[in-house]
């Protein structure tokens, strides 16, 4: 497996600070996760191919000038990966998304998935996707095996947070899966929640579930 990059940023590091801290608001945790986001998507697109063209400017016809031209398939994982997405689209100017929904199911402990928005057909396409908090990493990999089994191509995954166990799992499920986080934690809870963290991302996002 391509070892996992962690951006390595003191304005990363200080957004993370504030991320993670319980007081921060909704609002803020939404704003933080897109700049973050934006920030972890530099850095796992930094050797992205690019075509030679050229560009008139105001001052000069012709000017040397680079663009991308290479499509993507986001697939932000519910409700989390909502937070990401908006920023990652900006970043890579040709895709389209793709949603999955996926639950545990409290007597397996297993991710069932509720919404698969996936095409049946990838035919090799480069897929990113986002998931906020790699812990266990079995919801992730649940969603791998999905893209594989559809004809993915290169695959990569953009987290905002992500627990050493959870990086070994995917690791061992999916060695070829580049894995890129603003930050990497050592340890979980017995509940499954990544230490120290930021809690549910979800609930952070958005508010917690209404029942």
């Amino acid at each position: 497996m391509p070892t996992p990059i962690i951006v390595n940023h003191p304005i990363v590091a200080d957004k993370v600070r504030q991320l993670r801290d319980a007081s921060t608001s909704n609002a803020d945790f939404l704003r933080l996760a897109g700049e973050i986001s934006r920030f972890v998507a530099y850095e796992a697109f930094r050797d992205i191919p690019i075509t030679p063209t050229t560009v008139d400017t105001p001052v000069l016809k012709g000017a040397p000038a680079q663009r991308i031209d290479e499509q993507f398939v986001i697939v932000p994982i519910l409700r989390a990966g909502l937070g990401m997405t908006p920023t990652v689209q900006e970043v890579l100017p040709h895709h389209r998304v793709c949603l999955v929904g996926l639950r545990r199911n409290e007597e397996t402990l297993q991710p069932d998935v509720y919404l698969d928005g996936l095409p049946e057909d990838l035919e090799g396409a480069a897929v990113v996707l986002c998931d906020p908090m790699l812990a266990t990493g079995g919801s992730l990999v649940c969603v791998l095996d999905m893209l594989r089994e559809r004809g993915a191509g290169e695959i990569t995954v953009l987290c905002l947070i992500a627990a050493q166990p959870g990086i070994d799992f995917v690791a061992a499920r999916h060695p070829d899966v580049q894995v890129v986080a603003a930050a990497l934690d050592g340890e979980l809870t017995n509940s499954g929640y990544i230490t120290p963290g930021l809690g549910d991302a979800g609930d952070r996002l958005f508010g917690p579930p209404v029942h």
